[in-house]
């Protein structure tokens, strides 16, 4: 198991009556990305603002690298880099000028090192026009580009992709996929955007009203419980009579296929079964996204 580089205990945040962040417990580790998943007003933010000491908490603990963050706030957070919402900068200036200002707030940084991240992020033929001129998705890169400036351990980027067009989210998911790949950076990924996190996280949290809905690797928890899946055979109407012998399948639709719910364990034994019934099966495909496991599991959550 890979070394623990983020860890929460408990961590929650109350304002006034209500709790915005309850319990929480989080397990993050090396060089993975990881997903912290939850609808808008969930607690993401509030919970990435507590880790990066921008919000005390009421209750809880959080260390990251293995020291308690409060107690060791300066030598941990010169480890990580976080951009919280949207990342903010000189409009009238250069993108090579913002990130010798911003990145000097940490240390000297060096004329290699800039264009190192402008490169990374494929801004370094924009390094010298100013930030006024960039689309929404190059601004977003560049706030990764700052980020990955003073080359953190850790980066925390909170929601990253909101507001751009599937071009931008794209560009910004093979980012953080490069990062993690070539660089061997942590990133803890938040984000309301399902599929984004589908595309790019090995392991992730679920989070609802606050609460820690799930948490562990992206393939455990899809491949858990039931699944959907879009069967193709011929004859169709004799498919759907072998099916309707089974009471563990449920046939969910119709039309260009039968769309069939069943545990995903079983999936191997439907398609041996049609096929051994005389069936010509040309397609069985999960149809089940983290959406729906998302939808399944926080249905009916209680409010903390």
């Amino acid at each position: 198991m890979s070394e623990t580089i983020l860890e929460t205990a408990g961590l929650s945040k109350r304002f006034g009556s209500r709790w915005a962040v309850k319990d929480l417990n989080l397990d993050v580790r090396a060089g993975e990305v990881f997903g912290f998943l939850g609808p808008n007003g969930a607690g993401k933010s509030t919970t990435i603002r507590m880790i990066l000491t921008l919000l005390s908490p009421t209750s809880g603990s959080v260390k990251i690298f293995g020291g308690e963050v409060r107690e060791n706030r300066s030598s941990i957070l010169s480890r990580v880099c976080g951009i919280v919402e949207k990342p903010d900068f000189y409009l009238f200036l250069s993108a090579y000028k913002n990130l010798e200002l911003l990145g000097s707030l940490t240390r000297r940084i060096t004329k290699g090192e800039i264009l190192e991240s402008l490169e990374t992020v494929g801004l370094k033929s924009r390094g010298g026009d100013k930030v006024k001129t960039f689309s929404h998705g190059m601004k977003q890169r560049l706030g990764i580009a700052q980020a990955i400036l003073t080359k953190p351990d850790l980066v925390i980027l909170d929601e990253p992709t909101s507001g751009l067009d599937p071009q931008g989210m794209k560009e910004v998911r093979e980012l953080v996929l490069k990062l993690s790949r070539e660089h061997g950076t942590t990133i803890f990924l938040s984000s309301h955007l399902l599929t984004e996190v589908e595309a790019v996280a090995q392991r992730m949290a679920v989070l609802n009203h606050g609460q820690l809905i799930a948490q562990g690797t992206v393939s455990e928890l899809l491949n858990s419980g039931s699944s959907y899946f879009t069967v193709q055979a011929f004859p169709q109407d004799r498919a759907l009579e072998i099916i309707g012998n089974l009471p563990w399948v449920e046939v969910v639709a119709t039309g260009n296929g039968i769309d069939v719910r069943i545990d995903s364990h079983r999936a191997a034994e439907l398609n041996r079964i049609l096929v051994t019934g005389g069936i010509d099966v040309s397609g069985f495909a999960a149809k089940r996204t983290l959406e729906d496991y998302f939808l399944k599991i926080t249905e009916g959550a209680s409010e903390v």
